[in-house]
C-alpha cells in the first residue's frame, strides 16, 4: 500500500516493514503495547505533552483538520486561533492534560465541557453548506489527524514505531473519543482498517479551505507576540521572520503528497530534507532537563503577563529591560529605524479602534458579531471551570449583550458591527445588558456566595495575585467595585492590568 501521509511516499507504518520501538525520552522507552490504554499513568499519549516534536506534529494535525470543510468553516466562524493563538494554545494544553490525566472525575467533567462547547459550534459556511462540531465523523477526523501526526512525528524523526506500539497508541486515541461519548467510534475498529479510512478522507473530503490558507500563509507571517515578548516588537518581528517561513515549509512538506498536489500547495526545493532535519533537531531537545521542556511550563511562560505576580515575571522583566537597553545602545551607534512607541501604561485611555481589534474582535475577522462574544464567554467559562447551569447563564448574558449591541451599533443591518460603526457609537456600549454580564460573571467568580471575591476566587479568574489597588479594602472585591471595573474596561474607556491579560492578549 502506498502511503499518502508523507512527502516521500514511504509505505504506511503497518506495511510489515521492520521498525524500531522509539524511545520517548532519555532512558524512557514507551510502555509495552499490552498495557491498559485507558489513561493509565504510563499511557503513550501522555508522554507527547513534553516532547518538543509534538509542537510540529500538532501544527500539522491542525492543518489537516482545517482542510476538512466542516472544521475549516467552524474555525473561520468561531475560533480565536488568528487573533489569540497563544491563549488558545494554553487552553488546548490544559484541556488535553485534563482529558489524559489520572483523575477520571476530572476527565469526565472536561469531556462534558468540551461537548457543551462543541454543541454551540454549528452553522453554515460561505457556500451555505452546514457544519456541526458535534458531527461524529468530524470529531473522529480530529482524533485521526492527531494519531496519524503522532506516528508521522516519530518516523520523520528517524524513530518509526513498531506495529504493537502503534496498535496500543491507537487504542488510547479510541478511548479518548469514547470518553467524549462517541462509543460507536466512527474510527475504524482496528489499525489495519484505519489507514484505508485515512487515505479515503484525504483523497475525497479534504479541500484547500480558507482556514488552511490562513494557517499556512497568514498565521505564521503575522503571528502576534506572546505576552512575555509584547514589549519587544523588533525582537519578536526578527524571530518571526526567520522561524515563520521555516515552520510553514516544514508543515507543508509533511502533508500527504496527494493532498498537496490536489490543493496546489507549493513544493519548495529541499523541503523534505528540511522537514526531516527539523524533526531530528527538535527531537534532540528532549534530552534536556525535564523541567526545561515541560509543555505546561513553556506555555505558561509564553503567556506570562509582565504584571503577573508569578516569580518568573521578575526575571523576564529584568531580561526585557536588558534587551531594551542593548537596543537603545545599538540605535545610538547605527541608524536603525526607531522601534514603535510602547503601548500606553495600564490605566491610560485606549483608542476606540485599538479596543475594537484587541478586545471585541476575538476571531480577528475585522467585525464584531456573536462568535466574538461567544469566544469571550468560552474563555471566561474555561478560566472559572464552570459547570451547568452557570456556564449557560454566562453565555445567555453575553447573547443578550450581543442583541443590545446589534440594535445600537449595526447601522447598515448586515448582522455584524464594523470598526467604523463601533467608533461612531462608543458611548452606547455600557448598557443594561453589559451590566448583566458583569453581574453574572461576578456570581460565577464568587463561588462561596458571600457577595465578595477573595484572593483565591480572584486568582481563578485573573490567574494573578490579588490587586489591592483595584479591589476593596480588607482583601475583598465587592460586587459594586467589580462591576464598575468591568464596565470601564468593556466599554473601551480605560486599560486594565487585570482584564487586558484576560481578553486582550494574544
Amino acid at each position: 500500500m502506498t502511503s499518502s501521509v508523507t512527502s516521500d511516499s514511504s509505505p504506511h507504518p503497518d506495511s510489515g516493514e521492520p521498525e524500531a520501538t522509539a524511545d520517548h525520552g532519555p532512558g524512557q522507552p514507551l510502555p509495552p503495547a499490552d498495557a491498559d490504554p485507558a489513561f493509565d499513568p504510563g499511557a503513550r499519549f501522555r508522554r507527547f505533552f513534553n516532547d518538543p516534536r509534538w509542537a510540529l506534529a500538532m501544527i500539522r494535525a491542525t492543518v489537516l483538520e482545517a482542510a476538512h470543510p466542516q472544521i475549516g468553516a467552524a474555525l473561520i466562524d468561531s475560533s480565536t486561533f488568528v487573533a489569540h493563538p497563544w491563549r488558545r494554545l494554553q487552553n488546548t494544553l490544559l484541556s488535553m492534560q485534563r482529558m489524559f490525566g489520572a483523575d477520571d472525575q476530572v476527565r469526565q467533567r472536561e469531556a462534558a465541557r468540551l461537548n457543551r462547547m462543541h454543541a454551540r459550534l454549528s452553522g453554515t459556511d460561505a457556500r451555505d453548506q452546514p457544519y456541526d462540531a458535534m458531527d461524529p465523523e468530524v470529531r473522529a477526523w480530529v482524533v485521526a489527524t492527531m494519531y496519524e501526526s503522532a506516528v508521522t512525528m516519530y518516523r520523520l524523526s528517524g524513530q518509526p514505531l513498531d506495529q504493537s506500539t502503534m496498535e496500543g497508541l491507537y487504542a488510547e486515541f479510541q478511548a479518548f473519543l469514547a470518553v467524549l461519548g462517541d462509543q460507536a467510534g466512527h474510527l475504524p475498529p482496528t489499525l489495519q482498517e484505519f489507514w484505508p479510512y485515512y487515505d479515503r478522507v484525504v483523497e475525497e473530503e479534504l479541500e484547500n479551505t480558507e482556514a488552511l490558507r490562513i494557517i499556512l500563509y497568514k498565521l505564521f507571517d503575522h503571528l502576534p507576540a506572546p505576552a512575555v515578548l509584547e514589549g519587544l516588537p523588533t525582537v519578536w518581528a526578527a524571530g518571526r521572520a526567520l522561524a515563520g517561513p521555516v515552520v510553514g515549509a516544514v508543515t507543508v512538506a509533511s502533508l500527504p503528497e496527494s493532498f498537496r498536489r490536489r490543493a496546489g500547495l507549493p513544493e519548495l526545493p529541499g523541503a523534505r530534507t528540511l522537514t526531516q532535519s527539523a524533526y531530528l533537531a527538535i527531537g534532540l531537545t528532549r534530552f534536556l532537563p525535564d523541567d526545561w521542556i515541560q509543555a505546561e511550563a513553556v506555555a505558561g511562560l509564553l503567556t506570562l503577563s509582565p504584571d503577573s505576580d508569578d516569580p518568573r515575571a521578575r526575571t523576564i522583566t529584568a531580561v526585557r529591560d536588558g534587551i531594551k537597553r542593548a537596543g537603545a545602545l545599538i540605535r545610538l551607534i547605527t541608524p536603525l529605524p526607531a522601534e514603535p512607541a510602547p503601548a500606553d501604561t495600564a490605566g491610560s485611555r485606549r483608542g476606540a479602534e485599538e479596543f475594537f481589534h484587541t478586545v471585541l474582535d476575538q476571531t480577528g475577522d475585522g467585525y464584531l458579531d456573536w462568535p466574538d462574544l461567544a469566544a469571550m464567554a468560552r474563555e471566561l467559562s474555561g478560566r472559572l471551570d464552570l459547570d451547568e447551569p452557570e456556564e449557560t447563564r454566562l453565555y445567555n448574558a453575553f447573547a443578550d449583550w450581543w442583541k443590545e449591541l446589534q440594535t445600537a451599533l449595526d447601522s447598515d443591518g448586515d448582522g455584524r458591527v464594523s470598526a467604523e460603526e463601533y467608533a461612531a457609537a462608543v458611548p452606547t456600549l455600557a448598557g443594561p445588558a453589559l451590566i448583566r454580564v458583569a453581574d453574572v460573571l461576578f456570581d460565577a467568580t464568587d463561588t462561596d456566595g458571600n457577595q465578595s471575591i477573595d484572593a483565591d476566587e480572584y486568582r481563578a479568574l485573573f490567574r494573578t495575585g490579588f490587586r489591592r489597588d483595584l479591589a476593596d479594602t480588607g482583601d475583598t472585591y465587592s460586587r459594586s467595585a467589580f462591576v464598575k471595573d468591568f464596565l470601564t474596561f468593556m466599554s473601551g474607556r480605560r486599560r486594565s492590568t487585570i482584564y487586558d491579560p484576560l481578553l486582550a492578549q494574544a
